[in-house]
Protein backbone atom coordinates (compact mmCIF):
# COMPACT_ATOMS: atom_id res chain seq x y z
CA UNK A 1 0.00 0.00 0.00
CA UNK A 2 1.29 3.45 -0.93
CA UNK A 3 0.78 6.30 1.53
CA UNK A 4 0.66 10.03 0.91
CA UNK A 5 2.17 10.68 4.33
CA UNK A 6 4.07 8.41 6.71
CA UNK A 7 3.28 8.08 10.41
CA UNK A 8 6.25 9.36 12.45
CA UNK A 9 8.07 7.17 14.93
CA UNK A 10 6.66 7.50 18.47
CA UNK A 11 8.38 10.29 20.43
CA UNK A 12 9.52 7.76 23.08
CA UNK A 13 10.67 5.14 20.54
CA UNK A 14 13.43 2.94 21.99
CA UNK A 15 16.20 3.32 19.43
CA UNK A 16 19.03 1.10 20.64
CA UNK A 17 21.40 -1.74 19.84
CA UNK A 18 22.03 -5.30 21.05
CA UNK A 19 24.70 -7.69 22.27
CA UNK A 20 24.81 -11.01 24.13
CA UNK A 21 26.93 -11.86 27.16
CA UNK A 22 29.03 -14.67 25.73
CA UNK A 23 29.78 -12.78 22.52
CA UNK A 24 31.07 -9.55 24.11
CA UNK A 25 32.00 -10.04 27.75
CA UNK A 26 34.97 -12.39 27.68
CA UNK A 27 36.28 -13.11 31.21
CA UNK A 28 34.70 -16.50 30.71
CA UNK A 29 36.10 -17.98 33.94
CA UNK A 30 36.65 -14.89 36.10
CA UNK A 31 35.08 -13.91 39.41
CA UNK A 32 33.40 -17.24 39.98
CA UNK A 33 31.73 -17.65 36.59
CA UNK A 34 31.03 -21.26 35.63
CA UNK A 35 31.36 -22.77 32.13
CA UNK A 36 28.42 -22.69 29.73
CA UNK A 37 27.74 -24.93 26.73
CA UNK A 38 29.39 -22.22 24.63
CA UNK A 39 32.57 -22.35 26.73
CA UNK A 40 32.60 -26.15 26.49
CA UNK A 41 31.99 -26.14 22.73
CA UNK A 42 34.50 -28.18 20.75
CA UNK A 43 35.60 -27.77 18.07
CA UNK A 44 35.12 -24.20 16.86
CA UNK A 45 34.83 -23.57 13.13
CA UNK A 46 38.32 -23.76 11.64
CA UNK A 47 40.24 -20.49 11.75
CA UNK A 48 37.88 -18.76 14.16
CA UNK A 49 38.52 -17.63 17.71
CA UNK A 50 36.71 -18.77 20.83
CA UNK A 51 34.73 -16.62 23.30
CA UNK A 52 37.23 -16.48 26.17
CA UNK A 53 38.11 -12.79 25.62
CA UNK A 54 35.53 -11.74 23.02
CA UNK A 55 35.33 -7.91 23.06
CA UNK A 56 36.41 -7.72 26.72
CA UNK A 57 33.19 -5.89 27.59
CA UNK A 58 33.41 -7.33 31.12
CA UNK A 59 36.39 -5.11 31.86
CA UNK A 60 35.53 -2.23 29.51
CA UNK A 61 31.78 -1.84 30.02
CA UNK A 62 32.09 1.74 31.28
CA UNK A 63 33.96 2.79 28.15
CA UNK A 64 31.43 0.96 25.98
CA UNK A 65 28.35 2.40 27.68
CA UNK A 66 29.85 5.89 27.36
CA UNK A 67 30.20 5.30 23.62
CA UNK A 68 26.60 4.08 23.42
CA UNK A 69 25.53 7.31 25.09
CA UNK A 70 27.71 9.29 22.67
CA UNK A 71 25.86 7.64 19.78
CA UNK A 72 22.63 8.59 21.51
CA UNK A 73 21.20 5.12 22.16
CA UNK A 74 17.90 5.24 24.01
CA UNK A 75 18.09 1.56 24.94
CA UNK A 76 20.63 -1.23 25.24
CA UNK A 77 19.56 -4.84 24.90
CA UNK A 78 22.05 -7.22 26.51
CA UNK A 79 21.95 -10.66 28.09
CA UNK A 80 22.88 -11.88 31.53
CA UNK A 81 25.13 -14.93 31.69
CA UNK A 82 23.31 -17.57 33.74
CA UNK A 83 26.69 -19.02 34.82
CA UNK A 84 27.83 -15.69 36.28
CA UNK A 85 24.79 -15.69 38.56
CA UNK A 86 24.63 -19.43 39.34
CA UNK A 87 27.86 -21.07 38.10
CA UNK A 88 26.48 -24.62 37.90
CA UNK A 89 22.97 -23.50 36.95
CA UNK A 90 21.19 -24.73 40.06
CA UNK A 91 23.47 -24.37 43.09
CA UNK A 92 25.00 -21.50 45.00
CA UNK A 93 24.52 -17.90 43.89
CA UNK A 94 27.75 -16.15 42.86
CA UNK A 95 27.69 -12.71 44.48
CA UNK A 96 30.48 -11.39 42.26
CA UNK A 97 28.37 -12.12 39.20
CA UNK A 98 25.29 -10.53 40.75
CA UNK A 99 27.36 -7.45 41.58
CA UNK A 100 28.73 -7.14 38.05
CA UNK A 101 25.27 -6.80 36.54
CA UNK A 102 24.25 -4.34 39.24
CA UNK A 103 27.23 -2.23 38.18
CA UNK A 104 26.44 -2.64 34.49
CA UNK A 105 22.77 -1.68 34.94
CA UNK A 106 23.77 1.28 37.13
CA UNK A 107 26.11 2.49 34.39
CA UNK A 108 23.45 2.10 31.70
CA UNK A 109 20.90 4.04 33.75
CA UNK A 110 23.45 6.71 34.69
CA UNK A 111 23.73 7.55 30.98
CA UNK A 112 19.95 7.74 30.57
CA UNK A 113 19.73 4.50 28.58
CA UNK A 114 16.90 1.99 29.08
CA UNK A 115 18.18 -1.55 29.85
CA UNK A 116 16.46 -4.42 28.02
CA UNK A 117 17.57 -7.72 29.55
CA UNK A 118 17.67 -11.11 27.84
CA UNK A 119 17.63 -13.80 30.49
CA UNK A 120 19.01 -16.65 28.38
CA UNK A 121 20.93 -16.21 25.13
CA UNK A 122 22.20 -19.67 24.11
CA UNK A 123 24.57 -20.09 27.11
CA UNK A 124 23.04 -22.92 29.15
CA UNK A 125 25.25 -23.88 32.13
CA UNK A 126 27.43 -26.82 31.12
CA UNK A 127 26.71 -28.52 34.46
CA UNK A 128 23.02 -28.67 33.50
CA UNK A 129 23.89 -29.88 30.00
CA UNK A 130 25.78 -32.79 31.54
CA UNK A 131 22.60 -33.71 33.43
CA UNK A 132 20.53 -33.80 30.23
CA UNK A 133 20.13 -30.10 29.56
CA UNK A 134 16.60 -29.06 28.61
CA UNK A 135 15.64 -32.72 28.16
CA UNK A 136 15.78 -33.00 31.95
CA UNK A 137 12.68 -31.43 33.54
CA UNK A 138 14.82 -30.25 36.45
CA UNK A 139 16.16 -27.56 34.12
CA UNK A 140 12.69 -25.95 34.17
CA UNK A 141 12.99 -25.43 37.92
CA UNK A 142 16.60 -24.30 37.60
CA UNK A 143 15.61 -21.63 35.08
CA UNK A 144 12.67 -20.51 37.21
CA UNK A 145 14.95 -20.12 40.23
CA UNK A 146 17.53 -18.23 38.16
CA UNK A 147 14.74 -15.93 36.96
CA UNK A 148 13.64 -15.29 40.55
CA UNK A 149 17.17 -14.18 41.41
CA UNK A 150 17.22 -11.79 38.45
CA UNK A 151 13.81 -10.33 39.26
CA UNK A 152 14.67 -9.91 42.94
CA UNK A 153 18.03 -8.29 42.21
CA UNK A 154 17.26 -6.13 39.18
CA UNK A 155 13.47 -5.97 38.88
CA UNK A 156 13.19 -2.53 40.44
CA UNK A 157 15.44 -1.01 37.74
CA UNK A 158 14.74 -3.12 34.64
CA UNK A 159 11.36 -2.61 32.99
CA UNK A 160 11.80 -4.79 29.87
CA UNK A 161 12.70 -8.49 30.03
CA UNK A 162 13.19 -11.08 27.29
CA UNK A 163 12.89 -14.75 28.18
CA UNK A 164 14.77 -16.97 25.71
CA UNK A 165 16.67 -15.77 22.67
CA UNK A 166 15.88 -17.64 19.44
CA UNK A 167 14.46 -20.77 21.03
CA UNK A 168 13.26 -21.86 17.60
CA UNK A 169 16.78 -21.77 16.16
CA UNK A 170 18.14 -23.73 19.11
CA UNK A 171 15.72 -26.49 18.10
CA UNK A 172 16.15 -26.17 14.33
CA UNK A 173 19.88 -25.27 14.16
CA UNK A 174 21.17 -26.08 17.64
CA UNK A 175 24.22 -28.06 16.56
CA UNK A 176 25.40 -25.24 14.27
CA UNK A 177 24.89 -22.73 17.09
CA UNK A 178 26.83 -24.86 19.54
CA UNK A 179 23.88 -25.06 21.94
CA UNK A 180 22.90 -28.69 21.44
CA UNK A 181 24.76 -31.97 21.72
CA UNK A 182 25.77 -33.03 18.19
CA UNK A 183 24.70 -36.58 19.02
CA UNK A 184 21.10 -35.35 19.25
CA UNK A 185 20.95 -33.77 15.79
CA UNK A 186 18.99 -36.67 14.28
CA UNK A 187 16.93 -37.32 17.42
CA UNK A 188 14.22 -34.76 16.86
CA UNK A 189 11.86 -36.31 19.39
CA UNK A 190 14.44 -35.39 22.04
CA UNK A 191 14.71 -31.88 20.62
CA UNK A 192 10.97 -31.31 20.74
CA UNK A 193 10.87 -32.60 24.30
CA UNK A 194 13.56 -30.03 25.13
CA UNK A 195 11.46 -27.46 23.32
CA UNK A 196 8.41 -28.28 25.42
CA UNK A 197 10.39 -27.90 28.63
CA UNK A 198 11.72 -24.52 27.47
CA UNK A 199 8.17 -23.39 26.70
CA UNK A 200 6.99 -24.42 30.17
CA UNK A 201 9.99 -22.67 31.74
CA UNK A 202 9.28 -19.52 29.75
CA UNK A 203 5.66 -19.52 30.88
CA UNK A 204 6.65 -19.92 34.52
CA UNK A 205 9.03 -16.97 34.46
CA UNK A 206 6.58 -14.71 32.61
CA UNK A 207 4.02 -15.38 35.34
CA UNK A 208 6.67 -14.95 38.05
CA UNK A 209 7.70 -11.50 36.81
CA UNK A 210 4.09 -10.31 36.71
CA UNK A 211 3.62 -11.52 40.29
CA UNK A 212 6.88 -10.05 41.60
CA UNK A 213 7.16 -6.82 39.59
CA UNK A 214 3.70 -5.96 38.18
CA UNK A 215 4.94 -2.81 36.45
CA UNK A 216 7.63 -4.67 34.46
CA UNK A 217 7.04 -6.14 31.01
CA UNK A 218 8.22 -9.40 29.50
CA UNK A 219 8.06 -11.24 26.19
CA UNK A 220 9.61 -14.04 24.12
CA UNK A 221 12.45 -13.35 21.66
CA UNK A 222 12.41 -15.90 18.80
CA UNK A 223 13.91 -15.42 15.35
CA UNK A 224 10.98 -14.88 13.00
CA UNK A 225 11.44 -15.22 9.25
CA UNK A 226 8.33 -15.11 7.16
CA UNK A 227 8.31 -18.08 4.77
CA UNK A 228 7.49 -17.43 1.11
CA UNK A 229 6.25 -20.02 -1.40
CA UNK A 230 8.62 -20.41 -4.34
CA UNK A 231 5.71 -19.90 -6.75
CA UNK A 232 1.95 -19.54 -6.94
CA UNK A 233 1.70 -23.30 -7.29
CA UNK A 234 -0.78 -24.44 -4.61
CA UNK A 235 1.58 -27.13 -3.35
CA UNK A 236 4.33 -24.52 -2.83
CA UNK A 237 1.92 -22.29 -0.90
CA UNK A 238 1.00 -25.27 1.26
CA UNK A 239 4.70 -25.99 1.90
CA UNK A 240 5.20 -22.39 3.03
CA UNK A 241 2.20 -22.75 5.34
CA UNK A 242 3.79 -25.89 6.80
CA UNK A 243 7.15 -24.30 7.49
CA UNK A 244 5.70 -21.07 8.86
CA UNK A 245 3.84 -23.20 11.42
CA UNK A 246 6.92 -25.24 12.35
CA UNK A 247 9.48 -22.44 12.34
CA UNK A 248 7.49 -19.44 13.56
CA UNK A 249 3.97 -19.96 14.87
CA UNK A 250 4.66 -22.96 17.09
CA UNK A 251 6.72 -20.66 19.32
CA UNK A 252 4.56 -17.53 19.25
CA UNK A 253 1.21 -19.36 19.47
CA UNK A 254 2.46 -21.04 22.63
CA UNK A 255 3.92 -17.86 24.12
CA UNK A 256 0.78 -15.81 23.47
CA UNK A 257 -2.07 -18.33 23.65
CA UNK A 258 -0.56 -21.18 25.67
CA UNK A 259 -1.49 -23.70 22.97
CA UNK A 260 0.40 -25.72 20.40
CA UNK A 261 -0.11 -24.54 16.84
CA UNK A 262 -2.41 -27.10 15.21
CA UNK A 263 -0.33 -27.64 12.08
CA UNK A 264 2.92 -27.84 14.06
CA UNK A 265 1.34 -30.41 16.39
CA UNK A 266 0.13 -32.53 13.47
CA UNK A 267 3.65 -32.36 12.03
CA UNK A 268 5.10 -33.66 15.29
CA UNK A 269 2.48 -36.39 15.46
CA UNK A 270 3.17 -37.50 11.89
CA UNK A 271 6.94 -37.56 12.47
CA UNK A 272 6.79 -39.12 15.93
CA UNK A 273 8.20 -36.02 17.64
CA UNK A 274 5.38 -35.22 20.07
CA UNK A 275 6.68 -34.39 23.56
CA UNK A 276 5.48 -35.90 26.80
CA UNK A 277 3.17 -33.38 28.46
CA UNK A 278 2.74 -33.86 32.18
CA UNK A 279 -0.39 -32.92 34.15
CA UNK A 280 -0.30 -29.21 34.91
CA UNK A 281 1.92 -28.25 31.97
CA UNK A 282 -0.87 -26.87 29.81
CA UNK A 283 -2.31 -24.93 32.75
CA UNK A 284 1.09 -23.29 33.31
CA UNK A 285 1.33 -22.49 29.60
CA UNK A 286 -2.16 -21.03 29.35
CA UNK A 287 -1.76 -18.85 32.47
CA UNK A 288 1.29 -16.97 31.17
CA UNK A 289 0.75 -13.87 29.06
CA UNK A 290 3.49 -11.81 27.39
CA UNK A 291 3.23 -8.04 27.37
CA UNK A 292 4.87 -7.74 23.96
CA UNK A 293 6.59 -9.83 21.30
CA UNK A 294 10.29 -9.31 20.72
CA UNK A 295 11.87 -10.92 17.70
CA UNK A 296 15.07 -11.05 15.68
CA UNK A 297 14.83 -10.49 11.93
CA UNK A 298 17.55 -10.89 9.32
CA UNK A 299 15.82 -12.27 6.25
CA UNK A 300 12.88 -14.24 4.94
CA UNK A 301 13.06 -17.79 3.61
CA UNK A 302 11.55 -19.45 0.56
CA UNK A 303 10.36 -23.03 0.18
CA UNK A 304 8.69 -25.24 -2.39
CA UNK A 305 6.72 -28.45 -2.23
CA UNK A 306 8.47 -31.55 -0.98
CA UNK A 307 9.57 -33.90 -3.73
CA UNK A 308 9.68 -36.84 -1.35
CA UNK A 309 13.02 -37.99 -2.76
CA UNK A 310 14.97 -37.87 0.49
CA UNK A 311 16.79 -34.70 -0.59
CA UNK A 312 14.38 -31.99 0.47
CA UNK A 313 16.88 -30.43 2.88
CA UNK A 314 18.77 -27.93 0.75
CA UNK A 315 21.72 -25.68 1.55
CA UNK A 316 20.96 -22.32 -0.02
CA UNK A 317 23.60 -19.90 -1.22
CA UNK A 318 26.48 -22.05 -0.02
CA UNK A 319 25.69 -21.13 3.59
CA UNK A 320 25.12 -24.08 5.93
CA UNK A 321 23.05 -21.90 8.23
CA UNK A 322 20.52 -21.35 5.45
CA UNK A 323 19.64 -24.98 4.98
CA UNK A 324 15.99 -25.85 5.16
CA UNK A 325 13.69 -28.61 4.11
CA UNK A 326 12.34 -31.86 5.48
CA UNK A 327 11.10 -34.87 3.57
CA UNK A 328 7.34 -34.79 3.07
CA UNK A 329 6.99 -31.31 4.61
CA UNK A 330 8.78 -28.71 2.47
CA UNK A 331 11.86 -28.28 0.32
CA UNK A 332 14.29 -25.41 0.76
CA UNK A 333 14.56 -22.96 -2.12
CA UNK A 334 16.31 -19.70 -3.02
CA UNK A 335 14.60 -16.42 -3.80
CA UNK A 336 15.90 -15.04 -7.14
CA UNK A 337 14.57 -11.56 -6.32
CA UNK A 338 16.81 -10.96 -3.32
CA UNK A 339 20.46 -9.84 -3.15
CA UNK A 340 22.85 -11.53 -0.73
CA UNK A 341 25.41 -10.43 1.82
CA UNK A 342 29.08 -11.47 1.67
CA UNK A 343 28.07 -14.47 3.79
CA UNK A 344 25.35 -15.70 1.43
CA UNK A 345 22.40 -14.43 3.47
CA UNK A 346 19.50 -13.03 1.46
CA UNK A 347 18.52 -9.43 2.24
CA UNK A 348 14.81 -8.63 2.25
CA UNK A 349 13.85 -5.25 3.76
CA UNK A 350 10.32 -5.49 2.31
CA UNK A 351 10.09 -8.91 3.94
CA UNK A 352 10.74 -7.15 7.24
CA UNK A 353 7.53 -5.17 6.79
CA UNK A 354 5.73 -8.32 5.65
CA UNK A 355 6.91 -10.12 8.80
CA UNK A 356 5.86 -7.24 11.07
CA UNK A 357 2.42 -7.25 9.46
CA UNK A 358 1.99 -10.99 9.85
CA UNK A 359 3.04 -11.09 13.52
CA UNK A 360 0.86 -8.15 14.51
CA UNK A 361 -2.12 -9.45 12.57
CA UNK A 362 -1.89 -12.79 14.38
CA UNK A 363 -1.25 -11.58 17.93
CA UNK A 364 -2.12 -7.86 18.28
CA UNK A 365 0.68 -7.23 20.79
CA UNK A 366 3.27 -4.44 20.73
CA UNK A 367 6.44 -5.42 18.87
CA UNK A 368 10.11 -4.92 19.72
CA UNK A 369 12.78 -5.68 17.13
CA UNK A 370 15.69 -7.08 19.11
CA UNK A 371 18.10 -7.96 16.29
CA UNK A 372 18.54 -6.82 12.70
CA UNK A 373 21.87 -6.16 11.10
CA UNK A 374 24.53 -6.75 8.48
CA UNK A 375 27.61 -8.89 9.01
CA UNK A 376 30.57 -7.80 6.89
CA UNK A 377 34.37 -7.91 6.62
CA UNK A 378 34.83 -4.38 7.94
CA UNK A 379 38.36 -3.02 7.41
CA UNK A 380 40.14 0.05 8.72
CA UNK A 381 41.05 2.43 5.90
CA UNK A 382 44.31 4.38 5.60
CA UNK A 383 42.93 6.97 8.03
CA UNK A 384 42.03 4.39 10.65
CA UNK A 385 38.30 4.71 9.95
CA UNK A 386 35.54 2.30 8.92
CA UNK A 387 33.39 3.69 6.12
CA UNK A 388 30.64 1.09 6.28
CA UNK A 389 28.23 2.71 3.85
CA UNK A 390 26.89 -0.78 3.04
CA UNK A 391 25.68 -1.10 6.66
CA UNK A 392 24.07 2.34 6.51
CA UNK A 393 22.23 1.26 3.37
CA UNK A 394 21.09 -1.99 5.02
CA UNK A 395 19.82 -0.24 8.15
CA UNK A 396 18.21 2.57 6.14
CA UNK A 397 16.19 0.15 4.02
CA UNK A 398 14.99 -1.80 7.06
CA UNK A 399 14.14 1.28 9.12
CA UNK A 400 12.28 2.65 6.10
CA UNK A 401 10.16 -0.51 5.98
CA UNK A 402 9.66 -0.38 9.75
CA UNK A 403 8.20 3.12 9.43
CA UNK A 404 5.94 1.90 6.65
CA UNK A 405 4.77 -0.87 8.99
CA UNK A 406 4.03 1.74 11.68
CA UNK A 407 2.07 3.63 9.03
CA UNK A 408 0.20 0.37 8.35
CA UNK A 409 -1.02 0.61 11.97
CA UNK A 410 1.43 -1.81 13.59
CA UNK A 411 2.49 -0.96 17.14
CA UNK A 412 6.29 -1.00 17.35
CA UNK A 413 8.02 0.51 20.38
CA UNK A 414 11.71 -0.21 19.83
CA UNK A 415 14.49 -1.22 17.47
CA UNK A 416 17.81 -2.60 18.75
CA UNK A 417 19.89 -3.71 15.76
CA UNK A 418 22.67 -6.25 15.99
CA UNK A 419 25.06 -5.16 17.23
CA UNK A 420 26.15 -2.30 19.47
CA UNK A 421 29.83 -3.12 19.03
CA UNK A 422 31.79 -5.78 17.21
CA UNK A 423 31.57 -9.15 18.90
CA UNK A 424 32.43 -12.76 18.25
CA UNK A 425 30.05 -14.24 15.71
CA UNK A 426 28.78 -17.70 16.54
CA UNK A 427 29.98 -19.03 13.18
CA UNK A 428 32.62 -16.72 11.70
CA UNK A 429 34.53 -15.52 14.75
CA UNK A 430 35.48 -11.85 14.97
CA UNK A 431 35.99 -11.50 11.21
CA UNK A 432 32.24 -11.25 10.65
CA UNK A 433 31.50 -7.82 12.10
CA UNK A 434 28.08 -6.39 12.87
CA UNK A 435 28.87 -3.55 15.25
CA UNK A 436 28.24 0.17 15.13
CA UNK A 437 31.56 0.35 16.99
CA UNK A 438 34.71 -1.35 15.69
CA UNK A 439 36.76 -3.46 18.11
CA UNK A 440 40.34 -3.59 16.87
CA UNK A 441 41.35 -7.23 17.21
CA UNK A 442 41.90 -10.17 14.88
CA UNK A 443 40.90 -13.78 15.35
CA UNK A 444 44.01 -14.64 17.38
CA UNK A 445 45.68 -11.25 17.91
CA UNK A 446 43.92 -9.19 20.56
CA UNK A 447 45.97 -6.03 19.78
CA UNK A 448 44.71 -3.26 22.09
CA UNK A 449 40.99 -3.98 21.65
CA UNK A 450 40.60 -0.30 20.79
CA UNK A 451 37.06 0.98 20.19
CA UNK A 452 36.47 3.06 17.04
CA UNK A 453 33.08 4.40 16.00
CA UNK A 454 32.13 3.39 12.46
CA UNK A 455 30.54 5.74 9.94
CA UNK A 456 27.24 3.90 10.51
CA UNK A 457 27.24 4.97 14.16
CA UNK A 458 27.32 8.66 13.19
CA UNK A 459 24.50 8.13 10.71
CA UNK A 460 22.48 6.24 13.33
CA UNK A 461 23.09 9.09 15.79
CA UNK A 462 21.22 11.42 13.46
CA UNK A 463 18.35 8.97 13.02
CA UNK A 464 17.98 8.82 16.80
CA UNK A 465 18.45 12.56 17.35
CA UNK A 466 15.80 13.54 14.81
CA UNK A 467 13.64 10.40 15.32
CA UNK A 468 13.38 9.95 11.56
CA UNK A 469 15.24 8.93 8.44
Amino acid sequence: MKYRQLTPFPHDFLWGASTSAYQVEGAWNEDGKGPSVIDARNPYPEGTTDFTVASDHYHRYKEDIALFAEIGLKSYRFSIAWTRIIPDGSGEINQAGVDFYHQLIDEILRHGIVPIVTMYHFDLPQALQEQGGWYNRKTIDAFARYADVLFDEYGSRVKYWLTINEQNLMILQGVSLGTMDANMESQKKILYQQNHHMLVAQAKVMRALHDKVPEAKIGPAPNISLIYPASAKPEDIQAAFNYNAIRNWLYLDMAVHGKYNVMAWRYMQEKGYTPEILPGDMEILSNAKPDFIAFNYYTTQTVEASRGDGHDEVIRGGNKLLKSGEDGVHRGASNPYLPRTEFGIEMDPVGFRNTLREIYDRYHLPLLITENGLGAFDKLDENGQINDTYRINYLYLHIEQMQLAITDGIEIFGYTPWSALDLISTHQGCSKRYGLIYVDRDEFDLKQLKRIRKLSSYWYSDVIKYNTL
